[in-house]
């Protein structure tokens, strides 16, 4: 298996995704928010969604698609711009509904499965900076003479997915724990879905200046 990197690489890459795992962004913002006002299996769901988000962007990367779209100005300003303009929508969406999202039967239960799903995929995959990101930091653990530079830059990317899902979980659990206390703090769980609208706001006003050098 000669796509496999060297021990040493694997852990300075394991050390480096973990510590990147834990970086807040519009996924964590995203999963903590769901895990609040709907519960654990609702924000591992929308984990779900940002893992697929994260396996599309490891394949467009180690077939050079993402290099071709940061290249292309009118390209990068669709994908920024439809970026920032959903995750407006999801900070007017945690302000009108927030809170007050449940879940009551089985078929509600499949379409917020599927919704939740859809939505942490929505948000990875029209965030310009995971591609810039998965661009600038898988190739890292390679070298461009490699001919195994393909299957390792999959292997690399699928394993970034495995590795950061623990610390997911850990923030997951951490705020299902923290939901119980909250759902009786009316007034402080509105507080923070007007916080999360404005993050989510931050973090669209910052896709909007992001560039690709």
């Amino acid at each position: 298996m000669d796509f496999l990197p060297s021990l040493p690489t694997l852990l300075a890459f394991t050390a480096a995704t973990l510590l990147l795992a834990a970086t807040p962004g519009p996924d964590m913002t995203l999963s903590i928010s769901r895990a609040l006002s709907q519960g654990k299996a609702a924000a591992m769901y929308v984990v779900v969604g940002t893992s697929l988000g994260c396996l599309v962007h490891t394949f467009l990367v180690a077939f050079g698609v993402s290099a071709l779209i940061t290249a292309s100005p009118t390209a990068f300003l669709v994908l920024k711009t439809g970026g920032a303009a959903y995750l407006f929508w999801l900070a007017i969406q945690a302000i009108r509904f927030g809170s007050s999202l449940s879940v009551k039967t089985e078929d509600s239960a499949e379409a917020s499965r599927l919704s939740n799903i859809s939505t942490g995929l929505g948000v990875n995959l029209l965030n310009p900076k995971v591609i810039i990101f998965f661009m600038t930091f898988l190739p890292q653990f390679v070298t461009a003479h490699d001919p195994n530079v393909t299957a390792k830059l999959l292997f690399f990317g699928i394993f970034f997915i495995v590795a950061a899902m623990p610390v997911n979980i850990a923030v997951i659990l951490t705020a299902d724990w923290l939901s119980a206390w909250l759902q009786r703090k009316k007034g402080v769980m509105r507080a923070i879905d007007y916080t999360f609208a404005g993050v989510f706001s931050i973090f669209a006003v910052k896709i909007l200046f992001t560039q690709t050098r």
